[in-house]
């Protein structure tokens, strides 16, 4: 969807430069999680993040992240340069820009490309420090660029498992739960909590019972 000329308008009266606005590959920065809410009331800033530089700053505007997790995947490892990823999921407008939108850079680890095609990774296109990973629907924050007040805030960003965790380079004994692959699409393995276990194989017994009554209605 084109930017309207009522969001054009109040993108120039925050004095960015015109060229950082015209034209079709800029239409971007007025799309979330792009979209600058300057001036919006329902907007509530409860967090601030920025990448090491500051060139990029943001604000948060819900309080819990819908889920957060340690990924223990290779292009994790390898783009972070860390053992594994801390991302908190949140919806897309949950997130401001203040500052630096237009110092992002993109990064599609599938094809390898710097275009701004989803899902990709996002970064500051100046000191390189990670600022999410942008989905189709979501975005996956890193904590480690918030500034938390105090420790109750950081604990509303606690992981609630690991995922990709066949691919570790470290154990992490915490008692989460931890997954072979993606979050509740594959299986518990290593020091996983009893009870994950047994709820993962009653959902799998129960997909398993709906697939083959499927078949039978087919037939």
């Amino acid at each position: 969807m084109s930017p309207t000329s009522d969001e054009k308008a109040k993108a120039h009266s925050s004095t960015q430069n015109k060229e950082d606005l015209e034209g079709e590959h800029n239409e971007w920065k007025f799309r979330v999680p792009y979209k600058v809410h300057e001036n919006d009331k329902n907007f509530k800033a409860l967090y601030e993040g920025s990448c090491h530089c500051g060139r990029v700053q943001y604000q948060l505007s819900r309080e819990k992240p819908l889920d957060a997790k340690f990924c223990h995947c290779s292009t994790c490892q390898t783009l972070h340069g860390a053992p594994f990823q801390w991302a908190a999921i949140f919806h897309k407008e949950d997130i401001n820009f203040t500052h630096g939108h237009h110092d992002l850079g993109w990064y599609d680890p599938g094809e390898k490309t710097t275009k701004h095609k989803l899902p990709c990774k996002v970064s500051c296109s100046y000191c390189r420090s990670p600022i999410m990973d942008e989905g189709r629907n979501m975005i996956l924050l890193f904590p480690s660029l918030i500034k938390f007040k105090d420790k109750k805030e950081k604990h509303n960003f606690d992981p609630t498992c690991h995922m990709f965790y066949g691919k570790r380079l470290y154990d992490f004994p915490d008692g989460l739960p931890k997954w072979s692959g993606l979050s509740g699409d594959s299986d518990l393995i290593e020091d996983s909590p009893p009870e994950a276990i047994k709820k993962r194989k009653r959902e799998v017994e129960e997909k398993e019972k709906e697939d083959e009554e499927g078949k039978s209605e087919k037939k």
